[in-house]
């Protein structure tokens, strides 16, 4: 079993600690109310009993809450009060140098916290730990400058998470829908240099990877864009590539009948477009922003967003060519094809692709190839969306999110009279435990309902300091998003404020574990008709209710947002496990449920769950995204694309999880496994029993995206916890 101390590096577990930690604090106390070696052991045996049941890698300061509350236990209440003195003053003494005692394990690459914060991050690559060590000096600028005790003292205890604290001294803000089509048709700047518009479709393809790079170093969230701002530019190569071909053909005295000439300009143009999604391919992924990762780039390919039939028809060229290139996949250092993290993929399912017949059926199977080999495109119904997301003109609207879920609310831009998405952006997350809501209760409705209140009036004021963070930000602070087009076109020295208030901007409460504190509060899980999931529906309206009432008082477009939750999910269980001990079935385990998902170990069908999680994703209409879990499917794509259609005419936002890993030692290309050993998960080639990670390559969705830098424990657990559902 595995101890994590609290500078985040990990040891092995030493039993003998505990009984000498007891001991001195019996010592210390009058002879009378000490314990014999023999009561000693005992105390000792139950926390290491405590320890193992757990099942996971355990924190130095769970340890020591478990002793204090055996010592009372066993009636030594003056020896716990000695306890619980001795890490008081223990604690005083640390925290003059806890930040640097992070820092520096980090750089040593002995901190397993970090090393498994992020699924894209590899904390051993300078650029990361650099990331990491700033986001800790900025942490703790934040816990103890900058937020009010009462928030950061929620979020340490898990009843709310504040998100991306590291980057709350700065004015950044979380996410965007990047407006690429202003950029590339009206000109940028990139580092004080001017971008003209391109006259090609590979330069735009260049263009648009440094405007992405830019993007992610001047924010800490999800980006994305839509190949229909590149589409315009395959004609404009189409034009130059004819003009050249003419004119090669002339010098040679050679043919220009139209059909040949066609012929060779549509060869040509394939080529071109085959080289600028390579360009977006290899270039986002090889990519390394100032946090020391790829950018978290999603790719929009929705073709009744062309404007014209030309630039439908080049636009399912360019899609057909991303999905080809992406069913490739890319070459690991040992040059095997293996699945790629970015960019994420979306595809909308329309009238014209979802069915056999319809005029591009033949783009749908493509998709559905992909998906069943890389996990990627996921998947938007056009006609569930406009259904759901409707303007205040009446008509439903089909957009993209802001990275893995975060969606904008409909929006009408006052100056055009017409929709409005790319250029707009989401302000910050706070999320909501649910769980610790329910297990506060002790599972009083009127005392949850009570507590509800309570808890989202703190995430409101977290909230709100994450708005007033950056009223006041100007252009100045990155110019590529406010000066420059991928946002706005702000003057320089020009505030932002106008970009925050009436519906410009989101801003959204999180909130994770409903599984959980449905479970707790009725016996049943949400899926259940008996009340389980009329009481998890309820849940889901008061908190819509309370972002309404926030953005009707306010001006501020708050809007409810299903967490996804990666490494938040151990951090809220170690903290209930903490609060309130091992609840089967609640607590139990290292991880909690994401969002309204059904829990991973519930036993039901693909197309139960997404026709059931459909009621709730309308209801987190500030961002949410639904999957089920599925076996290779590479030899059964009829059942792909049987799910596929079930997603149009069920839900708005769905995926496919399937698995896509290697062995570097012994070729083996089925499922890594995960195996328990001492108390920890490691990850093991079935083949040949490889467990080094740095030898192998493992995808996973993990909350949206793909992660294949591995993850903490707690989701680790949740990740070998899945059940199929096909």
């Amino acid at each position: 079993m595995k101890v994590i101390k609290r500078n985040g590096s990990e040891v092995t577990f030493d039993q003998s600690k505990i009984a000498n930690a007891i001991r001195k604090a019996s010592l210390a106390a009058e002879e009378s109310l000490r314990l014999d070696e023999e009561a000693i052991g005992q105390a000792t045996a139950a926390v290491v009993a405590k320890c193992e049941a757990l099942g996971r890698a355990v924190g130095v300061e769970e340890i020591q809450d478990m002793v204090e509350l055996r010592l009372m236990e066993m009636g030594y209440f003056e020896v716990a009060r000695l306890y619980v003195r001795y890490r008081y003053q223990r604690s005083l003494v640390r925290r003059v140098n806890t930040t640097d005692a992070r820092i520096l394990s980090l750089i040593e690459c002995n901190n397993e916290e970090a090393m498994q914060e992020n699924a894209n991050k590899n904390p051993v690559v300078n650029s990361v730990q650099r990331d990491y060590m700033a986001g800790e000096v900025s942490r703790d600028i934040t816990n103890r400058l900058l937020l009010p005790p009462d928030v950061v003292e929620a979020d340490r205890e898990g009843i709310i998470h504040f998100h991306d604290s590291d980057y709350y001294a700065q004015h950044m803000h979380n996410c965007d829908l990047v407006n690429l089509e202003d950029m590339l048709q009206n000109g940028t700047v990139i580092s004080g240099t001017l971008i003209e518009k391109p006259h090609s479709f590979s330069t735009a393809c260049n263009i648009a990877t440094q405007i992405i790079a830019q993007v992610a170093s001047n924010q800490y969230g999800g980006q994305s864009i839509s190949l229909t701002h590149l589409a315009p530019f395959v004609d404009v190569s189409r034009q130059k590539i004819r003009r050249e071909v003419i004119r090669e053909a002339e010098m040679l005295g050679g043919s220009t009948e139209p059909e040949k000439l066609d012929a060779v300009v549509e060869r040509r143009l394939r080529e071109e477009i085959q080289r600028g999604v390579q360009t977006i391919q290899y270039q986002v992924i090889t990519l390394m922003t100032t946090n020391g990762q790829a950018p978290f780039l999603t790719v929009f390919m929705y073709l009744d967003e062309a404007r014209n039939p030309q630039e439908k028809h080049d636009l399912a060229m360019i899609i057909e060519e991303v999905l080809r290139q992406r069913y490739e996949g890319v070459k690991n250092e040992a040059g095997v094809w293996i699945t790629p993290a970015f960019p994420k993929l979306i595809y909308v399912l329309d009238e014209d692709n979802v069915r056999e017949g319809t005029e591009y059926w033949e783009l749908t199977k493509l998709a559905a190839k992909c998906t069943a080999r890389r996990m990627v495109p996921d998947y938007i119904s056009a006609k569930i969306m406009r259904q759901l997301k409707v303007d205040k003109a009446g008509n439903g609207n089909v957009y993209t999110c802001m990275g893995c879920r975060s969606f904008l609310t409909p929006y009408i831009d006052p100056e055009t009279g017409k929709p409005k998405y790319y250029g707009r952006f989401n302000q910050g997350v706070v999320t909501i435990n649910l769980v610790d809501v329910a297990l506060s209760s002790g599972g009083n409705e009127e005392r949850f309902w009570e507590l509800m209140t309570e808890r989202l009036a703190l995430c409101h004021k977290a909230l709100r300091l994450r708005h007033e963070r950056l009223l006041g930000t100007t252009s100045d602070a990155a110019p590529i998003l406010w000066q420059y087009g991928a946002l706005a076109r702000l003057k320089k020295g020009e505030k932002i404020d106008k970009l925050l208030y009436g519906g410009y901007s989101t801003i959204s409460l999180g909130y994770a574990g409903l599984y959980e504190c449905v479970k707790y509060m009725t016996g049943m899980s949400h899926t259940d008709d008996n009340g389980g999931k009329e009481f998890g529906l309820r849940v889901m309206r008061r908190l819509n209710e309370a972002t309404a009432a926030w953005k009707a008082a306010e001006g501020i477009d708050y809007s409810l947002y299903g967490t996804p939750l990666e490494s938040t999910t151990y951090k809220f269980a170690k903290c209930l496990q903490k609060r309130f001990g091992l609840i089967p079935g609640i607590t139990d385990k290292g991880y909690i449920t994401n969002s309204y998902h059904i829990n991973v170990r519930e036993e039901i069908d693909a197309f139960t769950k997404l026709r059931i999680e459909s009621e709730f994703q309308q209801l987190s209409p500030g961002g949410a995204i639904s999957y089920v879990e599925v076996p290779n499917m590479q030899d059964n794509l009829e059942a792909v694309l049987t799910v596929m259609q079930f997603i149009y005419d069920n839900i708005m936002y769905a995926e496919l999880n399937t698995k896509s890993d290697f062995c570097q030692v012994c070729g083996y290309d089925g499922e890594i496994a995960i195996v328990e050993e001492d108390g920890k998960l490691l990850w093991e080639c079935p083949n040949c029993h490889n467990r080094d990670q740095g030898k192998m390559n493992v995808a996973r969705r993990t909350c949206g995206y793909i992660g294949t830098q591995y993850w903490n424990q707690g989701r680790t657990q949740e990740i070998r916890d899945r059940v199929l559902h096909l």
